[in-house]
């Protein structure tokens, strides 16, 4: 009798098939899930640069007006609780950052009068993928800054000059002192994203 020389070696190729169909299907899938992860990392890095955009145009402002009230010295505190009438709009900058980082601002909205927190979307969708529905949806994140007052204001007594401590450095300020010889607003107050 003659030996079957093939014998059941056919059906694993069924199985083989199976096997690395479904390994794609897991590949696609998981590519998708990274797809919509680097969307929405971007939608929080647009919200992030936004916030702090807005924060640091407030921050220059106080800062303006600290220098432009260097003869007022008993207006600093105020400033520095960031209360300043007249003081203009922040919001604008955060517009700006979110475009640059292919977003747009949904809501720009003041917490106090030292912070921000900023909503956006991003303009790219997820992308096409193995998950249906994903081809048209976009990521949305906020983020919120704040402004944190660095310096520690010692009114004068009689004549002398007011001094201000910003973060263990001494400023003598006067009406007359150099440009150059006064703080910045990265000494008066520090922006940073919020915990």
């Amino acid at each position: 009798m003659k030996s079957r020389r093939y014998g059941d070696a056919g059906q694993a190729f069924p199985i083989y098939i199976t096997v690395v169909g479904g390994l794609l299907f897991l590949a696609f899938a998981y590519f998708a899930v990274g797809q919509a992860a680097a969307n929405r990392n971007d939608a929080q890095t647009a919200a992030d640069a936004a916030a702090l955009a807005a924060a640091q145009d407030r921050r220059e402002k106080l800062a303006d007006a600290l220098m432009k009230s260097i003869n007022d010295p008993t207006a600093w505190a105020e400033i520095f609780a960031g209360y300043v009438p007249g003081i203009g709009p922040s919001c604008w900058r955060s517009y700006q950052l979110a475009a640059q980082n292919d977003a747009t601002v949904l809501s720009c909205t003041p917490d106090g009068p030292l912070g921000f927190t900023v909503e956006v979307v991003t303009n790219g969708t997820v992308g096409e993928s193995i998950v249906p529905g994903t081809e048209n949806e976009r990521s949305r994140e906020r983020a919120t800054a704040v402004i944190e007052p660095r310096c520690v204001v010692k009114l004068p007594v009689g004549d002398a000059l007011p001094l201000l401590t910003c973060a263990g450095t001494e400023w003598e300020l006067a009406p007359k002192t150099p440009e150059e010889l006064l703080p910045k607003p990265e000494d008066l107050f520090d922006v940073h994203l919020a915990d």
